[in-house]
């Protein structure tokens, strides 16, 4: 059964141009294993501004309550490369209250924009 369905879109020279102006915004939106793409480098504007936007997704999936924090949800991805969500905190109990049991993610990025689709099922 599906709980919520979110999509998001964020512009990737608007997130780039946010995160040079406010660099501590990085800390607030991102746990420290998601700015680290494989191999060790730091991941790119592109991927950032995806990770963020299935961040809103979630979100918007669980009803967009207040008082949800970016860290409490954590984009990463399988050796395969597909990405994944983990939950814990604000985010795991607003789930929990929905009978969320699974997520499914999809991230996307093309011609200046990264997009993000979030199922939550039940």
């Amino acid at each position: 059964m599906i709980v919520g369905v979110g999509i998001d879109v964020a512009e990737i020279e608007r997130f780039a141009a946010s995160v040079r102006r406010t660099p501590a915004l990085l800390d607030r939106l991102f746990v420290p294993a998601e700015l680290v793409a494989p191999g060790g480098d730091r991941r790119g504007p592109a991927s950032l501004a995806a990770r963020f936007a299935a961040k809103e997704a979630v979100a918007k999936a669980l009803g967009a309550p207040p008082g949800l924090l970016w860290t409490d949800c954590e984009v990463y991805a399988e050796d395969t490369g597909r990405p994944r969500l983990r939950v814990r905190g604000t985010v795991a109990a607003r789930a929990a209250e929905l009978g969320v049991t699974g997520w499914h993610v999809s991230l996307s990025h093309d011609a200046g924009v990264a997009s993000a689709v979030v199922i939550a099922e039940g």
